[in-house]
Protein backbone atom coordinates (compact mmCIF):
# COMPACT_ATOMS: atom_id res chain seq x y z
CA UNK A 1 0.00 0.00 0.00
CA UNK A 2 0.97 3.57 -0.36
CA UNK A 3 2.79 5.70 2.09
CA UNK A 4 1.51 8.54 3.78
CA UNK A 5 2.13 12.18 1.66
CA UNK A 6 1.29 14.61 4.29
CA UNK A 7 3.71 15.59 6.89
CA UNK A 8 3.50 16.46 10.53
CA UNK A 9 6.70 18.63 12.03
CA UNK A 10 5.38 17.45 15.39
CA UNK A 11 6.98 14.12 14.99
CA UNK A 12 9.62 13.84 17.80
CA UNK A 13 11.76 11.18 15.51
CA UNK A 14 11.62 13.26 12.23
CA UNK A 15 9.61 11.03 10.66
CA UNK A 16 6.00 12.08 8.76
CA UNK A 17 3.14 11.50 11.37
CA UNK A 18 0.28 9.94 9.38
CA UNK A 19 -2.86 12.00 9.23
CA UNK A 20 -6.68 11.36 8.63
CA UNK A 21 -5.98 12.62 5.40
CA UNK A 22 -3.61 9.41 4.58
CA UNK A 23 -5.80 7.21 5.82
CA UNK A 24 -8.69 8.40 3.92
CA UNK A 25 -6.60 8.38 0.91
CA UNK A 26 -5.52 4.73 2.04
CA UNK A 27 -8.70 3.42 2.28
CA UNK A 28 -10.22 4.98 -0.19
CA UNK A 29 -12.86 7.35 1.46
CA UNK A 30 -13.61 10.64 2.52
CA UNK A 31 -11.70 12.35 5.37
CA UNK A 32 -15.00 13.17 7.03
CA UNK A 33 -15.78 9.04 7.16
CA UNK A 34 -12.56 8.44 8.93
CA UNK A 35 -13.75 10.48 11.46
CA UNK A 36 -16.50 9.08 11.88
CA UNK A 37 -15.28 5.50 11.76
CA UNK A 38 -12.31 6.41 14.38
CA UNK A 39 -14.35 8.67 16.59
CA UNK A 40 -17.55 5.64 17.02
CA UNK A 41 -19.87 8.30 15.43
CA UNK A 42 -23.54 6.53 15.93
CA UNK A 43 -25.47 9.52 13.99
CA UNK A 44 -23.91 8.39 10.27
CA UNK A 45 -24.64 4.75 9.06
CA UNK A 46 -21.64 3.46 7.68
CA UNK A 47 -21.37 0.44 6.31
CA UNK A 48 -19.32 -2.52 8.09
CA UNK A 49 -16.86 -3.00 5.43
CA UNK A 50 -15.71 0.13 5.06
CA UNK A 51 -15.55 0.65 8.67
CA UNK A 52 -13.44 -2.42 8.72
CA UNK A 53 -11.07 -0.41 5.39
CA UNK A 54 -10.97 2.88 7.57
CA UNK A 55 -9.35 0.76 10.60
CA UNK A 56 -6.82 -1.72 8.42
CA UNK A 57 -5.30 1.26 7.11
CA UNK A 58 -5.25 3.03 10.27
CA UNK A 59 -4.00 0.20 11.87
CA UNK A 60 -1.24 -0.29 8.87
CA UNK A 61 -0.09 3.43 8.87
CA UNK A 62 -0.26 3.87 12.54
CA UNK A 63 -2.48 6.61 12.67
CA UNK A 64 -4.61 7.53 16.46
CA UNK A 65 -6.95 10.28 16.51
CA UNK A 66 -5.87 13.55 18.31
CA UNK A 67 -7.84 13.72 21.61
CA UNK A 68 -7.40 17.62 21.85
CA UNK A 69 -8.44 17.98 18.57
CA UNK A 70 -11.26 15.40 18.99
CA UNK A 71 -12.44 17.08 21.92
CA UNK A 72 -12.79 20.42 20.47
CA UNK A 73 -14.81 19.40 17.68
CA UNK A 74 -17.31 17.42 19.94
CA UNK A 75 -17.21 20.43 22.61
CA UNK A 76 -15.99 18.22 25.05
CA UNK A 77 -14.05 15.38 26.39
CA UNK A 78 -14.56 12.02 26.29
CA UNK A 79 -13.09 11.60 30.08
CA UNK A 80 -14.34 10.09 33.05
CA UNK A 81 -12.26 10.92 35.80
CA UNK A 82 -12.38 8.29 38.68
CA UNK A 83 -10.53 10.27 41.46
CA UNK A 84 -9.34 8.06 44.20
CA UNK A 85 -6.42 7.63 46.77
CA UNK A 86 -6.97 4.09 47.54
CA UNK A 87 -9.18 1.75 45.16
CA UNK A 88 -11.19 0.11 47.11
CA UNK A 89 -10.10 -3.32 47.73
CA UNK A 90 -11.97 -7.11 47.97
CA UNK A 91 -12.89 -9.22 44.86
CA UNK A 92 -16.42 -7.93 44.95
CA UNK A 93 -15.82 -4.34 44.64
CA UNK A 94 -12.61 -5.12 42.30
CA UNK A 95 -15.16 -7.00 39.74
CA UNK A 96 -17.21 -4.15 39.53
CA UNK A 97 -14.99 -1.33 39.05
CA UNK A 98 -13.21 -3.37 36.39
CA UNK A 99 -16.45 -3.77 34.77
CA UNK A 100 -17.81 -0.32 35.06
CA UNK A 101 -14.62 0.67 33.24
CA UNK A 102 -14.64 -1.85 30.26
CA UNK A 103 -18.46 -0.69 30.05
CA UNK A 104 -17.18 2.88 29.65
CA UNK A 105 -14.86 2.19 27.37
CA UNK A 106 -17.03 0.12 25.08
CA UNK A 107 -19.05 3.63 25.33
CA UNK A 108 -16.15 5.09 23.49
CA UNK A 109 -14.92 6.98 27.21
CA UNK A 110 -11.64 7.34 28.16
CA UNK A 111 -11.19 6.11 32.09
CA UNK A 112 -8.69 8.49 33.82
CA UNK A 113 -7.94 7.30 37.52
CA UNK A 114 -6.54 10.52 39.63
CA UNK A 115 -4.03 10.03 42.74
CA UNK A 116 -5.47 12.66 45.06
CA UNK A 117 -3.42 12.02 48.11
CA UNK A 118 -3.31 15.05 50.24
CA UNK A 119 -5.85 16.58 48.66
CA UNK A 120 -9.50 18.40 49.57
CA UNK A 121 -12.34 19.85 48.93
CA UNK A 122 -12.34 22.56 46.26
CA UNK A 123 -8.44 22.06 46.41
CA UNK A 124 -9.02 18.82 45.15
CA UNK A 125 -12.04 20.09 42.60
CA UNK A 126 -9.97 22.05 40.95
CA UNK A 127 -6.91 19.72 40.18
CA UNK A 128 -9.59 17.62 38.63
CA UNK A 129 -11.03 20.35 36.78
CA UNK A 130 -7.41 20.87 35.06
CA UNK A 131 -7.91 17.92 33.04
CA UNK A 132 -11.18 18.91 31.63
CA UNK A 133 -13.50 15.43 32.05
CA UNK A 134 -16.84 15.19 30.43
CA UNK A 135 -17.76 13.06 33.90
CA UNK A 136 -16.25 13.11 37.43
CA UNK A 137 -17.63 9.58 39.05
CA UNK A 138 -16.42 10.35 43.47
CA UNK A 139 -15.90 7.40 45.16
CA UNK A 140 -16.84 9.37 48.09
CA UNK A 141 -12.96 9.45 49.96
CA UNK A 142 -12.74 13.45 49.71
CA UNK A 143 -16.34 14.83 50.41
CA UNK A 144 -17.03 17.13 47.16
CA UNK A 145 -18.66 20.39 48.22
CA UNK A 146 -21.23 22.02 45.77
CA UNK A 147 -18.47 24.59 45.09
CA UNK A 148 -16.13 21.87 43.93
CA UNK A 149 -19.14 21.05 41.56
CA UNK A 150 -19.83 24.24 40.42
CA UNK A 151 -16.17 24.16 39.63
CA UNK A 152 -16.14 21.42 37.92
CA UNK A 153 -19.44 22.50 35.86
CA UNK A 154 -17.89 25.62 34.72
CA UNK A 155 -14.50 24.07 33.87
CA UNK A 156 -16.58 21.76 31.42
CA UNK A 157 -17.75 18.21 33.40
CA UNK A 158 -21.31 17.50 32.22
CA UNK A 159 -22.01 15.39 34.64
CA UNK A 160 -20.78 14.64 38.74
CA UNK A 161 -21.34 11.58 40.14
CA UNK A 162 -21.21 10.72 44.00
CA UNK A 163 -20.22 7.35 44.71
CA UNK A 164 -21.27 6.56 48.40
CA UNK A 165 -23.77 7.30 51.33
CA UNK A 166 -25.19 10.59 49.93
CA UNK A 167 -25.30 13.00 47.71
CA UNK A 168 -24.44 17.01 46.94
CA UNK A 169 -26.29 19.44 45.43
CA UNK A 170 -25.94 19.68 41.76
CA UNK A 171 -24.48 15.73 41.50
CA UNK A 172 -25.63 12.57 40.31
CA UNK A 173 -26.25 10.31 43.61
CA UNK A 174 -25.31 7.02 43.44
CA UNK A 175 -25.91 5.28 46.95
CA UNK A 176 -24.38 2.35 48.15
CA UNK A 177 -25.36 1.98 51.70
CA UNK A 178 -23.16 0.28 53.93
CA UNK A 179 -24.76 0.84 56.75
CA UNK A 180 -27.52 -1.55 55.56
CA UNK A 181 -24.41 -4.35 55.52
CA UNK A 182 -24.01 -3.66 59.11
CA UNK A 183 -27.22 -3.53 60.24
CA UNK A 184 -28.41 -6.91 58.87
CA UNK A 185 -25.38 -8.77 60.17
CA UNK A 186 -26.05 -6.98 63.28
CA UNK A 187 -29.49 -8.07 63.54
CA UNK A 188 -28.81 -11.51 62.19
CA UNK A 189 -26.30 -12.08 65.05
CA UNK A 190 -28.59 -10.94 67.84
CA UNK A 191 -31.44 -13.75 66.28
CA UNK A 192 -29.09 -15.94 67.23
CA UNK A 193 -28.97 -14.83 70.47
CA UNK A 194 -25.94 -12.85 70.08
CA UNK A 195 -25.27 -9.82 72.36
CA UNK A 196 -21.68 -8.58 72.90
CA UNK A 197 -20.86 -8.08 69.13
CA UNK A 198 -17.26 -7.19 67.88
CA UNK A 199 -17.33 -4.82 65.00
CA UNK A 200 -13.96 -5.15 63.03
CA UNK A 201 -12.63 -1.78 61.46
CA UNK A 202 -9.96 -2.10 59.15
CA UNK A 203 -6.89 0.00 59.44
CA UNK A 204 -5.71 -0.11 56.03
CA UNK A 205 -5.87 2.63 54.06
CA UNK A 206 -9.23 3.66 51.86
CA UNK A 207 -11.87 1.36 54.08
CA UNK A 208 -12.65 3.65 56.39
CA UNK A 209 -15.45 5.12 53.69
CA UNK A 210 -17.15 1.64 54.28
CA UNK A 211 -16.46 0.12 57.91
CA UNK A 212 -17.34 3.72 59.44
CA UNK A 213 -21.11 3.33 57.50
CA UNK A 214 -21.15 -0.56 58.48
CA UNK A 215 -20.09 -0.15 62.07
CA UNK A 216 -22.80 2.98 62.39
CA UNK A 217 -25.58 0.49 60.71
CA UNK A 218 -24.57 -1.83 63.76
CA UNK A 219 -25.24 0.20 66.43
CA UNK A 220 -28.81 1.62 64.90
CA UNK A 221 -29.56 -1.95 64.40
CA UNK A 222 -28.49 -2.96 68.22
CA UNK A 223 -30.57 0.55 69.85
CA UNK A 224 -33.09 -0.08 72.03
CA UNK A 225 -31.82 -3.38 72.77
CA UNK A 226 -29.86 -5.06 75.32
CA UNK A 227 -27.27 -5.52 73.00
CA UNK A 228 -23.91 -3.90 72.40
CA UNK A 229 -21.53 -3.16 69.39
CA UNK A 230 -17.54 -2.68 70.35
CA UNK A 231 -15.34 -1.11 67.41
CA UNK A 232 -12.25 -3.64 66.40
CA UNK A 233 -9.41 -2.25 64.69
CA UNK A 234 -7.28 -4.43 63.08
CA UNK A 235 -4.61 -4.81 60.04
CA UNK A 236 -5.13 -7.11 57.74
CA UNK A 237 -1.78 -9.06 59.13
CA UNK A 238 -1.77 -12.79 61.00
CA UNK A 239 -0.12 -10.94 63.88
CA UNK A 240 -2.09 -8.21 64.13
CA UNK A 241 -5.37 -10.76 64.28
CA UNK A 242 -3.44 -12.68 67.07
CA UNK A 243 -3.28 -9.90 69.12
CA UNK A 244 -6.59 -9.68 68.64
CA UNK A 245 -7.75 -12.75 69.52
CA UNK A 246 -5.27 -12.73 72.62
CA UNK A 247 -7.37 -10.58 74.45
CA UNK A 248 -10.85 -12.15 72.83
CA UNK A 249 -12.02 -13.30 76.25
CA UNK A 250 -11.00 -10.45 78.21
CA UNK A 251 -13.09 -8.28 75.60
CA UNK A 252 -16.51 -10.42 76.62
CA UNK A 253 -17.44 -10.40 73.19
CA UNK A 254 -20.12 -13.50 71.76
CA UNK A 255 -20.02 -12.30 68.41
CA UNK A 256 -18.71 -10.40 65.64
CA UNK A 257 -18.70 -9.04 62.22
CA UNK A 258 -16.14 -8.77 60.71
CA UNK A 259 -16.53 -6.33 58.03
CA UNK A 260 -15.88 -8.66 55.40
CA UNK A 261 -15.17 -12.35 54.61
CA UNK A 262 -11.26 -11.72 54.06
CA UNK A 263 -11.06 -9.97 57.59
CA UNK A 264 -13.31 -12.77 58.94
CA UNK A 265 -11.23 -15.89 57.89
CA UNK A 266 -8.16 -14.07 59.28
CA UNK A 267 -9.92 -13.93 62.55
CA UNK A 268 -11.33 -16.81 62.50
CA UNK A 269 -8.18 -18.73 62.28
CA UNK A 270 -6.63 -16.40 64.94
CA UNK A 271 -9.59 -17.32 67.68
CA UNK A 272 -9.39 -21.05 66.14
CA UNK A 273 -5.67 -21.45 67.31
CA UNK A 274 -6.04 -19.22 70.58
CA UNK A 275 -8.75 -22.02 71.79
CA UNK A 276 -11.54 -19.81 71.06
CA UNK A 277 -14.81 -22.29 69.71
CA UNK A 278 -16.34 -20.79 66.72
CA UNK A 279 -19.40 -20.46 66.53
CA UNK A 280 -20.02 -22.15 70.21
CA UNK A 281 -17.96 -19.45 72.75
CA UNK A 282 -18.03 -16.66 69.31
CA UNK A 283 -20.29 -16.52 66.27
CA UNK A 284 -18.89 -15.04 63.29
CA UNK A 285 -20.21 -13.33 60.28
CA UNK A 286 -18.22 -11.81 56.70
CA UNK A 287 -19.74 -10.21 53.79
CA UNK A 288 -19.16 -10.54 50.24
CA UNK A 289 -19.69 -14.06 49.84
CA UNK A 290 -16.82 -15.43 48.99
CA UNK A 291 -16.60 -18.98 47.51
CA UNK A 292 -13.26 -19.65 50.05
CA UNK A 293 -15.52 -18.85 53.35
CA UNK A 294 -17.37 -21.62 51.65
CA UNK A 295 -14.77 -24.06 52.16
CA UNK A 296 -13.87 -23.03 55.16
CA UNK A 297 -14.72 -25.57 58.67
CA UNK A 298 -17.41 -24.29 60.31
CA UNK A 299 -18.27 -22.69 57.03
CA UNK A 300 -18.44 -18.82 56.89
CA UNK A 301 -22.05 -17.13 57.42
CA UNK A 302 -22.06 -13.66 55.16
CA UNK A 303 -23.63 -11.07 53.99
CA UNK A 304 -23.91 -11.29 50.28
CA UNK A 305 -24.02 -7.77 48.66
CA UNK A 306 -25.79 -7.95 45.45
CA UNK A 307 -24.45 -5.43 43.19
CA UNK A 308 -26.01 -3.56 40.32
CA UNK A 309 -23.56 -4.40 37.07
CA UNK A 310 -20.61 -2.19 36.63
CA UNK A 311 -22.58 -1.92 33.12
CA UNK A 312 -25.59 0.20 34.58
CA UNK A 313 -23.51 2.39 36.32
CA UNK A 314 -21.32 3.29 32.55
CA UNK A 315 -24.94 3.29 31.42
CA UNK A 316 -26.19 6.22 33.66
CA UNK A 317 -23.17 8.13 33.38
CA UNK A 318 -23.38 8.16 29.32
CA UNK A 319 -26.90 9.09 29.93
CA UNK A 320 -25.81 12.37 32.06
CA UNK A 321 -23.07 13.38 29.76
CA UNK A 322 -25.62 12.90 26.76
CA UNK A 323 -28.38 14.97 28.57
CA UNK A 324 -26.68 17.21 31.18
CA UNK A 325 -29.73 19.13 31.66
CA UNK A 326 -31.60 17.01 33.25
CA UNK A 327 -32.69 16.24 36.71
CA UNK A 328 -29.99 14.75 38.77
CA UNK A 329 -30.15 10.80 39.25
CA UNK A 330 -30.20 8.75 42.81
CA UNK A 331 -29.73 5.32 42.59
CA UNK A 332 -29.26 2.87 45.07
CA UNK A 333 -26.49 0.53 44.28
CA UNK A 334 -26.64 -2.33 47.21
CA UNK A 335 -29.18 -4.73 48.52
CA UNK A 336 -27.62 -6.66 51.29
CA UNK A 337 -29.09 -10.15 53.17
CA UNK A 338 -27.41 -12.67 55.35
CA UNK A 339 -26.26 -16.31 53.99
CA UNK A 340 -26.38 -18.60 57.07
CA UNK A 341 -23.81 -21.08 57.54
CA UNK A 342 -21.61 -22.73 60.06
CA UNK A 343 -20.08 -20.18 61.86
CA UNK A 344 -23.01 -18.13 63.22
Amino acid sequence: MSQPTEHSSGSPTGRAAPTSADVARLAGVSRATVSYVLNNTSAVRISEPTRRRVREAAEELGYVPHAAARSLRAGHSRMVLLPTSHVPVGPLYSRFFDEFQWALRRLDYTVVQYGSVGLEAEEAARAWAELRPVAVVSLGEIQLTGQGVEILKRSGARAVFTLGTGGVEGTHAVVMDQGRVGAVAAAHLMETGRRAIGVVMPEEPGLAMFSGPRLEGARRAVAGTDASVLPLPLRYEEESARALAGRWRELGLDAVFAYNDEYAMLLMRALQDEGVDVPGETAVIGADDLLLGRLLRPRLSTVRIDMVLGRELAELVDRAVREPEAPPLSRDLLASRVVRRESS
